[in-house]
């Protein structure tokens, strides 16, 4: 009994060090989300400078915050770090889709697998958006590529065929992915066959112009 005290001492400097190294984790993780949340939103309105800043300051929290739970795999793995870690995928993914770049891998983002599928899968419904925007502004050409990207993705997530306790719910993912495919595939189809009848209809004017 007399070394009680003192191992008590000693798990409470443990436990003061990890939640510590938990809250400067949690405070990171927050801050790289929101740094990604606004790289998304700069790329939507084609202000890539900001968008690249952004994720730059997401990229300094994710490493952060990787560096700082290497001792304590607990924390690292109880959800919060491979929240981070999608969102700054998803956020690099539709960058770079959209800027023309490379798509990046897990090891130039230094991420974790089944977070860096997770994000591929949430890229998909900023894609859908950006998509829609084309379609608006009359680019059915590139809406159409975009669903190229779209599907290339799907394609590679439906592949993947583990448990959900190791790609940490990407079936779920997945299935979200096909849905929003499916719908944006049919917007699209609905795009193509105007821009197509109004083609004919202009050609036809034409047409009765010159017949006239």
């Amino acid at each position: 009994m007399d070394d009680l005290d003192a191992i008590a001492e000693r798990i409470r400097q443990d436990m003061t060090t990890k939640t510590t190294a938990r809250e400067e984790a949690l405070r990171l993780s927050r801050e790289a989300i929101q740094h990604c949340a606004n790289s998304i939103r700069a790329v939507h309105r084609g202000e890539f400078d900001v968008a690249q800043d952004r994720l730059d300051q997401a990229r300094d929290r994710v490493t952060r915050m990787a560096q700082s739970l290497q001792s304590f795999p607990d924390i690292y793995y109880a959800g919060y770090v491979q929240d981070a870690q999608k969102e700054y995928t998803e956020a690099n993914a539709v960058y770079a889709l959209i800027h023309g770049d490379p798509l990046p891998s897990p090891e130039d983002l230094g991420v974790d697998g089944a977070p860096y599928l997770n994000g591929l899968g949430e890229t998909v419904g900023e894609l859908r958006r950006y998509a829609l925007d084309r379609i608006r502004r009359g680019d059915v050409a590139r809406a159409e590529e975009v669903l190229g990207w779209m599907q290339a993705l799907y394609e590679v997530l439906v592949t993947i065929d583990f448990p959900n306790a190791v790609t940490r719910g990407l079936r779920r993912t997945t299935d979200v992915t096909r849905s929003i495919l499916e719908r944006t595939r049919g917007d699209l189809t609905v795009a193509v066959r105007q821009e197509q009848l109004e083609r004919a209809l202009r050609d036809f004017e034409r047409r009765v112009e010159v017949g006239g």
